[in-house]
């Protein structure tokens, strides 16, 4: 009579015992809705980080493409006229745009200086040689803003995701909470799943936010970088005019 009732006791033991997770996968697979939303959020995040890295690393590496092959086309023309009808066969480039800008706008402070025959001399004033800078100030502004557009959705990404995974956390604690009051005891089979649940989503949130910050603080200084040599280009510039006695 005692082997059927030890029996039934195993039975109902089984089947009270809580599912048993066996990989990462499983356990995402049975954890809380919350926490999937959790982990599909980071998990998009995470993704869109890593096509800003990519697309703005070929960016930078288009730019300095671009400088190099702009500044080799400037080295071969001895004066600002010639260089000014080269840069103009050239594609758009921020150097090329900032080049043409300058010399556009000499060119309506002094008309006929950068045609072909044109050698008419003036000297400009020192209002118009402070707006000329102005000019070029501009046009440096809203390259260095173009270089760095959606970097800081990196930083965005680098400081959200680390919540999410706190946040997955606090679910995950609360959940083993619960299985020890369900269970009535508070054994590692009535926390495990929940503790579980809460590493996976703090480990997700870290592998999304570390790459993120350090793609951000690397970018951001590719900008900063990006801005100086431009401006230095735009002093180069105002030297070489004044040099040929366009100022």
């Amino acid at each position: 009579m005692l082997r059927p009732t030890f029996y039934l006791t195993g039975m109902l033991l089984l089947q009270a015992r809580p599912d048993v997770f066996t990989s990462p996968i499983d356990l995402v697979l049975g954890s809380s809705p919350g926490t999937k939303l959790i982990l599909a959020v980071t998990l998009l995040l995470s993704l869109a980080s890593w096509f800003l890295i990519v697309a703005k690393g070929l960016q930078f590496r288009r730019l300095r493409a671009q400088a190099m092959r702009f500044m080799e086309e400037l080295g071969r023309s001895p004066h600002l006229q010639e260089a000014y009808r080269s840069a103009v066969k050239l594609p758009s480039s921020p150097y090329n745009r900032l080049f043409r800008e300058g010399l556009s706008f000499y060119s309506q402070l002094q008309p006929g200086v950068m045609q072909p025959e044109g050698h008419a001399r003036g000297a400009l004033s020192p209002t118009q040689l402070e707006a000329l800078k102005m000019v070029l100030g501009k046009e440096i502004a809203t390259e260095r803003d173009s270089a760095g557009q959606y970097v800081t959705w990196l930083a965005t990404i680098g400081v959200v995701s680390p919540l999410l995974g706190l946040l997955g956390t606090v679910i995950g604690v609360m959940h083993s909470f619960i299985g020890i009051s369900t269970g009535g005891t508070g054994n590692l089979s009535a926390v495990a799943p929940g503790v579980a649940e809460a590493l996976v989503t703090t480990v997700v949130g870290l592998g999304a936010a570390i790459p993120a910050l350090m793609a951000y603080n690397y970018f951001a200084g590719k900008v900063g970088e990006f801005e100086s040599e431009l401006e230095g280009f735009g002093n180069t510039l105002v030297g070489w005019m004044a040099r040929e006695g366009l100022l």
